[in-house]
């Protein structure tokens, strides 16, 4: 928890007692319920926790902004995402039913009131949000197909309304075709540790 303080220094002690919360419960139900690969489980503040939070570090939300934080899978980012926002929603979809079951339960047992959770897919969901948050589930244009239909065109925060997207690796190609709306931010300039070196946050507006 030292870790997630140092980057976010003004954490309340609330927020600081449910991360301190999220490193019992997903090991505990990560053994009845793989949503987290075994690996990524002993470093689950660096890989899934911070890796999240590096939306919290490009922007702060403003209060009554509406996410949707699509192919969940764990609660990533859309988990550490609430307790950081707790003013906004977050509505959680995933494709796969036990990933959402986790992903309730979770929410439930933080008391996470600003989370909803739904086994669905995004070209079923109706309703309109500020932002789509995703960690790589496809290729990026696939996934702009898949979702623009659901970010609203009325902007309200710092930066304006589209996807937020976390992903690693090499991915020039996938993003060309959006060049003139696209910003790439590295994680090394928010984090530190080795795993960030080639992570980075796209953010795509329309």
């Amino acid at each position: 928890m030292d870790l997630i303080q140092n980057y976010f220094p003004e954490l309340s002690e609330e927020q600081i007692g449910l991360f301190n919360k999220l490193q019992e419960l997903y090991p505990e139900w990560n053994e009845k319920i793989n949503v987290i690969s075994r690996k990524d489980i002993d470093e689950l503040n660096i890989r899934h926790v911070l890796h999240s939070l590096a939306i919290a570090k490009y922007t702060k939300f403003c209060a009554g902004t509406k996410i949707i934080d699509v192919g969940t899978g764990g609660g990533f980012p859309g988990i550490p995402l609430a307790i950081y926002f707790p003013d906004c929603e977050f509505h959680l979809v995933d494709s796969i039913g036990k990933k959402i079951k986790v992903v309730n339960t979770i929410a439930q047992e933080l008391g996470l009131k600003n989370v909803k959770a739904q086994q669905t897919r995004s070209e079923n969901v109706k309703g309109k949000y500020d932002f789509v948050v995703s960690r790589a589930v496809t290729a990026f244009p696939r996934f702009v197909s898949l979702t623009r239909h659901l970010v609203s065109d009325v902007n309200k925060n710092a930066v304006s309304n589209g996807i937020l997207y976390l992903k690693g690796g090499e991915f020039e190609d996938e993003i060309k075709p959006f060049n003139k709306r696209i910003s790439v931010l590295e994680l090394t300039d928010y984090y530190a540790e080795e795993f960030f070196e080639t992570k980075k946050l796209i953010h795509l507006t329309f």
